[in-house]
């Protein structure tokens, strides 16, 4: 099968090509300057932007499959603004199922977020959520992913929870967590993940489905920061930062050129990121089978 997979340059989607190869697939990398160099030997490339129509339109027909991973972090402030996640995830995806469709493409695979939604709470939600329904609007074969967050080489997550402790606390042993590091995530390994991504495509009965995906297990952001540290050996003494504390020093810190979170962030901590049903069991997996965060980060 021939797939191309936009943003495939990046964490999730590396890890997705050499999947997609090591199972007898022909694997095209769309990125904005794709770098051979840093991809799997056996992968071809193509340069575009999705948020440029013209610049994709050729690279995605003939295609059997698109899958689209394309994504700014919901975790730190985009370049140019938080209006970058329309740009990016809602106006970015409306151009790849356009030129799905026109270019004879069957099957689309969405990586999308849990939360999706188009009247969300912050602008990478509402993002999300919009550009789910260019998806299940198109005439496509689509599969819609929601994870929580992903963890692994080359991932962001174990970076994000060190950069908080520089921005509140730089230099001492004390980690001022916002309302005392409660907001619950359920990271899942890329891993684990690819593979399902994988089987969306080569599995017909996945056609029409959204599913929310998880890890085997729920931690708050505290219990996840005392992870990170104990596995390096170090000892940090956490203590609450009140919620709107957190807030004011965001919104202020936010208006400061190059720092990286603003508004938007400290509203995805006020809400947790787990699933109510983790559905890799529509994938034959058990979830208590799944790579746990700690065992990770102990190599």
């Amino acid at each position: 099968m021939k797939i191309i997979v936009a943003g495939g340059s990046g964490f999730i989607g590396t890890h997705l090509s050499r999947e997609l190869l090591d199972r007898g697939h022909d694997v095209t990398v769309l990125s904005r300057s794709p770098d051979e160099d840093d991809l799997p030997e056996g992968v071809s490339t193509a340069t575009g932007d999705v948020s440029a129509y013209d610049s994709i339109e050729s690279a995605v027909a003939g295609h059997d499959a698109v899958v689209n991973l394309v994504a700014l972090s919901p975790l730190f402030e985009p370049e140019g603004g938080n209006e970058m996640h329309d740009e990016v995830h809602r106006h970015g995806t409306e151009n790849l199922v356009n030129a799905a469709e026109a270019g004879g493409v069957s099957r689309f695979v969405q990586l999308s977020a849990l939360g999706a939604d188009p009247n969300g709470d912050t602008a990478y939600i509402r993002a999300k959520g919009r550009a789910e329904d260019h998806v299940t609007e198109s005439d496509l074969e689509w599969v819609i992913f929601r994870p929580s967050v992903v963890f692994g080489e080359g991932g962001e997550f174990v970076y994000f929870t060190k950069r908080l402790k520089k921005m509140f606390a730089p230099g001492v042993p004390i980690y001022p967590l916002p309302g005392g590091g409660k907001t619950r995530f359920q990271p899942i390994w890329v891993g684990d993940l690819v593979p399902l991504l994988a089987d969306s495509i080569d599995e017909d009965e996945h056609v029409g489905q959204t599913y929310e995906i998880g890890g085997p297990e729920t931690l708050t952001l505290r219990e996840i920061t005392e992870l990170v540290y104990d596995a390096e050996g170090k000892s940090i003494s956490i203590v609450p930062l009140p919620m709107a504390m957190a807030g004011i020093g965001l919104s202020v810190l936010g208006a400061v050129p190059g720092f990286p979170m603003g508004k938007d962030q400290y509203r995805s901590l006020r809400f947790d990121n787990t699933t109510a049903d983790n559905d890799v069991s529509a994938f034959d997996v058990d979830p208590g089978e799944l790579t746990r965060f700690s065992t990770y980060l102990q190599g």
